[in-house]
């Protein structure tokens, strides 16, 4: 967004120097001008049209993709589960326990699905390495050993 704003502002102080406008009026008449415009319009469609169009159509498949089951984002922020797929145009979602609603798909601002593991919190993932470090050395410590069918202490 920064470059098209650079784009813009350097077009326009170009086109506000006298040096570019004696030169554009001497020899070149309007044709100058329409390539500054086709350059611009080109600058605005790939900066700006182009990427918005691109969002648009994959969040149109995200919301024909979604199905029974999946978590869902509200545009409202409000996150549920998908109990019940009505029409294309609207599905139940379950907010919280026996809190069901129906809501309108293109409502839906994203679709995280089923199977979304939760990331583990910092503390909890150094704590998560170090308890399976400790099981797996205690496995193979009791691997090691040799069996010892004695008695300890005696012969």
């Amino acid at each position: 967004m920064k470059l098209a704003h650079l784009i813009i502002a350097l077009v326009a102080v170009l086109a506000a120097t006298p040096a570019y406008a004696q030169a554009a009026g001497q020899q070149a008449g309007g044709y100058s001008f329409f390539i500054m415009l086709a350059l611009m319009f080109a600058v605005f469609y790939f900066l700006l049209i182009r990427p918005q169009q691109k969002r648009q159509k994959e969040h149109k498949a995200m919301i024909e993709a979604v199905r029974r089951g999946d978590t869902v984002v509200t545009s409202g922020g409000m996150i549920g589960k998908i109990t019940k797929v009505i029409d294309e145009n609207e599905v139940q979602v379950e907010l919280a326990e026996s809190v069901r609603v129906r809501i309108i798909k293109s409502t839906l601002a994203d679709v995280r699905g089923k199977s979304e593991p939760a990331a583990p919190a910092k503390g909890d993932k150094d704590k998560k390495a170090k308890a399976e470090k400790s099981d797996k050395s205690d496995a193979n410590a009791a691997n090691d050993e040799p069996a010892n069918d004695k008695a300890p202490g005696g012969k």
